[in-house]
């Protein structure tokens, strides 16, 4: 059996974690009992880039963790791992063989942070020991998210799921849209009309575009040809920008777009720090992002401009009705328990987080602590969101710790605003409606490996060969009639190998997830 290891040879990735590899290593830690009958285990995790936890001399002495440890009844020995090098430092340790009883990892079961682990046997299949003594979670986690924690046939992760995988939205500025006396957009033409109408009225960017079309996906979803994601085509399996019609339709919008002053100039160096200072500043109309961001862009575009409305809006509908964002994968991050826990501890692990999913912990992970971060009066919380760097780092630190739950939104945080509760609103009746689906590879394709530039670079961006040429066409660099050569060239240097694959592996049905467009 094939097993995708990235650079590093199996063996020498997992350094005597698997026997035949070496000796010694890898081992888990004692039985689970420490002197006060807690549930004693080691955990690697990621900061997620939270500065707090970036910032922390050892998060084990942070009192968060310490409160997490009292009501949960644990004793948990935390490894952090910065988001910035988790995939290399997650490498290291399973070289090491120095595997904590519990490791998180950003995706699921075979993903590049896990080095090939899972199919070498470093972790243990849990299904039996959820079924007994995690129901709640065997309830509550989609289908689609067992199948990304998944390897041969066995559950291997407990994951932090997605119940609904459209995640992102058109946001506009309300204000504006009613100072053009435009409705609003609902195709590609009518999204034109505005943005030249937001131009007229001096609006610096009417569409804000970032680097590798990263959040700016409008136009590219209306026609269905986003390039990170793959689609059937005759008898194959074939990247969504093989559709030329129109992907030269998409291209020769988002150029119209530039010649006209709709997006910013530099769109194609424009960082995500950049990106969200001209948001936040009242310098653009509309803009793509995560739903869930609603309440923080209209609070930090008060303070610019005291008279601005965001609402968040179907996303203009292409030639075939299609229209919206990427579905995102099923799952946030996910969870595995070492081969070498004893099963007794690894149950009490399981048991864990199955209390992740309760009311006790839903109140912990999202108010904190009574009396110092919330009240209670007549049975109503009461609670006011931190608005200092600082406090919101914090605040986002303690939640960092709600391994298990649906992370779509947090309905019990959210409710208890004006904001949150649009929030919920536009993603119950306008995101979850919409969004383009794809066929999906875990494990990933071993073609990827073999030709990185033609990889996709994330769920949400297209191969740097590809995003490549299409900043060139939209600059007028090259012509957008040449996409034909595009498609040509991708195929010569490598592209055929991974149509090939992702044909084979669709039609054997090993390790494919399909999502269906929505809308």
């Amino acid at each position: 059996m094939k097993k995708q290891v990235g650079i590093i040879t199996a063996c020498a990735l997992l350094a005597a974690a698997v026997t035949g590899c070496g000796d010694g290593g890898g081992q888990a830690s004692g039985d689970g009992a420490g002197d006060s009958g807690k549930l004693r285990f080691t955990m690697s995790m990621t900061t997620s880039g939270n500065k707090h936890a970036e910032k922390s001399a050892d998060v084990n002495k942070e009192k968060w963790v310490h409160k997490l440890e009292e009501i949960a009844g644990v004793d948990i020995e935390l490894q952090m791992i910065p988001l910035k090098e988790f995939d290399q430092k997650m490498s290291l340790m399973f070289a090491g063989g120095d595997i904590p009883d519990v490791v998180q990892n950003v995706g699921g079961a075979t993903t590049k942070g896990m080095s090939g682990s899972v199919e070498a046997g470093v972790f243990m299949p849990l299904d039996d020991l959820l079924k007994e003594h995690a129901p709640n979670i065997m309830k509550l986690v989609p289908e689609e998210a067992w199948k990304e924690t998944s390897y041969d046939g066995k559950i291997y992760g407990i994951p932090a799921w997605l119940s609904n995988p459209s995640r992102r939205a058109l946001f506009v500025r309300t204000d504006l849209l009613e100072k053009t006396g435009l409705p609003a957009p609902k195709t590609v033409d009518d999204f034109l009309n505005v943005m030249r109408e937001m131009k007229k009225l001096g609006v610096e960017n009417p569409y804000q575009m970032r680097e590798n079309f990263k959040y700016a996906d409008t136009i590219l979803g209306a026609f269905d040809v986003l390039p990170s994601q793959f689609e059937v085509q005759g008898d194959q399996v074939v990247p969504k920008f093989f559709d030329v019609e129109n992907m030269t339709k998409a291209l020769q919008t988002y150029k119209t777009m530039y010649d006209e002053g709709l997006i910013p100039k530099d769109f194609a160096s424009i960082s995500s720090t950049d990106y969200g200072k001209n948001i936040e500043s009242g310098k653009v109309g509309m803009w793509s992002a995560n739903a869930q961001g609603l309440s923080n862009y209209r609070s930090k575009l008060k303070n610019a401009v005291p008279e601005a409305k965001i609402e968040i809006m179907p996303s203009p509908r292409g030639p075939e009705n299609r229209g919206g964002h990427l579905l995102y994968s099923s799952i946030n991050t996910s969870y595995y328990i070492n081969s070498k826990v004893p099963k007794e501890k690894a149950i009490e692990i399981i048991k864990f987080f199955e209390w992740m999913t309760t009311p006790e912990a839903e109140r912990y992970f999202s108010f904190g602590i009574e009396g110092e971060t919330y009240t209670v009066d007549n049975g109503k919380i009461q609670f006011t969101p931190p608005t200092t760097p600082e406090a919101i780092d914090e605040d986002g630190f303690r939640s960092m710790f709600w391994f298990v739950h649906d992370v779509v939104y947090n309905k019990a945080r959210e409710e208890l605003t004006p904001d949150g509760r649009d929030m919920m609103r536009y993603m119950d009746t306008v995101v979850s409606k919409e969004g383009l689906g794809s066929v999906r590879f875990v494990p990933a394709l071993e073609a990827f490996s073999k030709h990185p530039d033609l990889a996709p670079q994330g769920d949400d961006v297209g191969p740097k060969l590809i995003i490549d040429h299409m900043v060139k066409m939209i600059y007028g660099k090259e012509p957008i009639a040449d996409w034909p050569k595009v498609i040509e060239e991708y195929k010569s240097k490598g592209g055929s190998d991974i149509v090939k694959e992702a044909t084979e592996r669709y039609k054997q049905g090993k390790g494919v997830i399909v999502s269906e467009n929505r809308g």
